[in-house]
């Protein structure tokens, strides 16, 4: 193992009896994966577990715990309001401890963040009467003795956690109810809780001393809090750094957790709170840093902060003392231990593509284990079979990662790709200015390809024979699909959507898109049609645009819109496409009225998804031991495919070469048939 003095990231970070072995950590996050008692069962435990085994100093779990029965949302956050929890911290503080690492929790009071219309249907509660565009709620006035029981519930949630042998935790103000107290934006109160700064930090000061008066001195206690919210109303920069001072002027805090903006909008949240990759690398690690030099107490941040030189540089500068890479973890939970061997160029890189903010978190992109850990491997273990000759056709996302697991295993592989280059669909998703960072998906893949020993042959569209010459134990298809707009009378007379997107064709006149699926491609399509077009009409299946992507991508691809002016029909679809001379005939109907309607266009572009390219796949089934057919038990499972006592060749496919669907799926579908062989 390599020694690391000289790295900033590995000096020790002393917090009262606490050493931190590093500076890299991960953050509370809602993660989804709590049991239905809310509780953090063995899928909570294995998804922080795989971190401290992977190196990292401190993992916080918990992302909004709820302290009282009106704090609840639909995002199964943990209960931390009754002493069941308390078996679990001590089992799961035990698992983390023995990994070296320490362990912390956020707890919480939502208030106006809470939904009054699931879980238990009570009415969210706020300092102030002040509804909160995200999760809907127009909360109920706080009376006084509303704000007795939550500090008291708050205090009773911190003695669990220490008594369930956690390291420390912290509390929830940015956007949460302390910090709708702190807040002018939230708190319109003119009693004691309400009108200047020391009144409005009333409440967090009264939170923050009863909890420490039931876990003693010793115990450590955070804040997280934003350092700016002013876009929204609230606090600016120079009395957020006013809140902290008279929080750090009490004694009652170890540490802050520092973020920037608001969260009360999924505007605030895609584009400051939790930024994509539409938004520069750490964009806010200035100003956090500049707050620093005005309090004494460790900082604590994340945000956007994906690399290794990034936060080797947020340490070194002195503008943080620990620098949380949480979803950097969610895609690569070995960061610090592959640093320590000496292979941080094969850290699986964070594209911030923002799936694991989805309604399948954590899910990744590009790390299908995470948070399937209790059934999936984050290490690909070496195959203790003979090794076996696998042959993969196709270079896109599930070909790459078939072809980078299967070589994990030990096995030899050689990977057909039919195009100059590697990636699949995944290229003409980097040509969106805002997107590029997807090509890190192919580049890592490249380089691990080019570690493991695969070969790699480009430029050669396998056929049967190709294939067959190599004498492979293993065939897997991921030749993917091709664009299918089949159920559009006249769909010959459409223009190909992969040749505007790759810049083929450059559409100009009169052009209409039509977008049946709610992804990336009927939006990447308006920017490409954009500024050539003489008129652009955008019609779409669905309600609202980007349907099927996360509310950090919908988000993005509204704002983009807004600002190119391009205003989505929906509810709409293209019946028929005729020539009518020089142009196109296009009927349409409305999905709500039924009302059939007729416009003319000269160029109409249709996204429905791709259809699979299976000629070879068909080709190839006859000549394989198993029919091509996968068993879809053993693939659910993780079980081997493979039947042994059967000689030649065994046939799979997956990814688009089955049916259209995402890139996460595709790498799930190459874990499940490809870490077993």
């Amino acid at each position: 193992m390599k020694k690391h003095r000289s790295d900033p990231l590995f000096e020790p970070l002393i917090i009262k009896g606490l050493t931190l072995r590093n500076r890299i950590m991960s953050t509370s996050h809602a993660s989804g994966l709590g049991d239905e008692n809310h509780m953090p069962g063995e899928a909570y435990q294995r998804y922080h577990l795989e971190k401290a085994r992977g190196g990292l100093a401190l993992t916080m779990f918990g992302g909004s715990s709820y302290v009282s029965e009106d704090s609840l949302w639909a995002s199964g956050q943990l209960n931390i309001s009754t002493d069941l929890i308390i078996p679990h911290l001590q089992q799961f503080s035990e698992s983390i401890h023995a990994e070296g690492a320490a362990i912390m929790i956020q707890i919480t009071h939502l208030g106006r963040r809470a939904e009054s219309n699931t879980q238990n249907w009570l009415p969210a509660i706020a300092p102030s009467s002040v509804r909160e565009i995200g999760h809907r709620a127009i909360p109920r006035e706080m009376d006084h003795q509303d704000i007795q029981r939550v500090v008291k519930v708050m205090g009773e949630a911190a003695y669990r956690a220490k008594e369930g042998g956690l390291d420390g935790l912290e509390t929830m103000a940015h956007g949460h109810l302390i910090g709708q107290f702190l807040s002018p934006a939230t708190n319109k109160r003119s009693d004691e809780y309400g009108g200047n700064l020391e009144n409005r930090c009333r409440f967090g000061l009264m939170v923050h001393e009863e909890i420490r008066q039931q876990v003693g001195d010793d115990f450590i206690v955070g804040m997280r809090m934003s350092i700016d919210e002013s876009a929204g109303g609230g606090s600016d920069f120079e009395e957020s750094l006013q809140i902290a001072q008279i929080f750090e002027r009490e004694g009652f805090l170890d540490f802050f957790n520092l973020n920037y903006g608001g969260i009360d909008t999924e505007r605030a949240l895609a584009t400051q709170s939790m930024p994509g990759m539409s938004v520069p690398s750490a964009p806010w690690l200035e100003p956090i840093g500049a707050f620093k030099q005005e309090v004494h107490l460790p900082v604590f941040h994340a945000a956007k902060i994906a690399d290794i030189a990034t936060a080797r540089h947020a340490i070194h500068e002195g503008l943080l003392d620990m620098v949380a890479m949480t979803r950097a973890h969610i895609a690569d939970p070995n960061i610090v231990a592959k640093i320590q061997r000496g292979d941080e160029h094969r850290i699986r890189p964070c594209v911030g593509a923002s799936v694991c903010m989805g309604e399948q978190r954590p899910t990744c992109m590009h790390n299908p284990a995470t948070g399937r850990e209790r059934y999936w491997p984050q290490k690909i273990k070496r195959s203790n079979e003979p090794q076996k000759k696998i042959v993969v056709v196709g270079g896109g996302p599930a070909g790459l990662e078939a072809a980078r697991i299967s070589a994990e295993r030990g096995h030899e592989v050689v990977l057909f790709e039919a195009s100059s280059a590697l990636g699949g669909q995944l290229r003409m998703a980097t040509g969106v200015e805002w997107r590029k960072d997807m090509q890190s998906l192919i580049d890592w893949r490249k380089n691990e390809l080019a570690v493991l020993g695969v070969n790699v042959r480009l430029n050669i569209l396998a056929e049967a024979d190709t294939v067959l010459t190599e004498t492979p134990q293993v065939v897997i298809i991921a030749t993917g699909g091709v664009p299918g707009t089949g159920w559009i009378e006249g769909a010959e007379l459409c223009t190909d959507p992969w040749d505007v997107i790759t810049k083929a064709v450059k559409p100009t006149g009169r052009v209409i898109i039509f977008d049946g699926t709610g992804r990336h491609v009927g939006p990447t399509l308006a920017e490409h049609v954009h500024g050539n077009a003489s008129s652009l009409t955008y019609l779409m299946v669905d309600d609202i645009l980007s349907k099927e992507l996360t509310y950090g991508e919908r988000i993005i691809w509204r704002q983009r819109f807004a600002k190119m002016g391009i205003h989505p029909k929906g509810e709409q679809t293209i019946k028929s496409v005729k020539a009518n001379g020089n142009a196109l005939e296009v009927t349409c109907v409305s999905e709500l009225t039924g009302k059939i309607w007729i416009t003319t266009a000269d160029v109409v572009i249709a996204d429905t998804g791709t259809v699979p390219v299976d000629d070879l796949y068909r080709k190839l089934q006859q000549n394989s031991n198993n029919n091509g057919i996968t068993d879809v038990s053993a693939f659910l499972s993780g079980k081997n495919q493979l039947d042994m006592d059967k000689p030649g060749m065994s046939l799979f496919r997956i990814g688009d070469a089955l049916s259209s669907r995402n890139v996460a799926a595709a790498m799930f579908d190459a874990l499940r048939l490809c870490h077993r062989l």
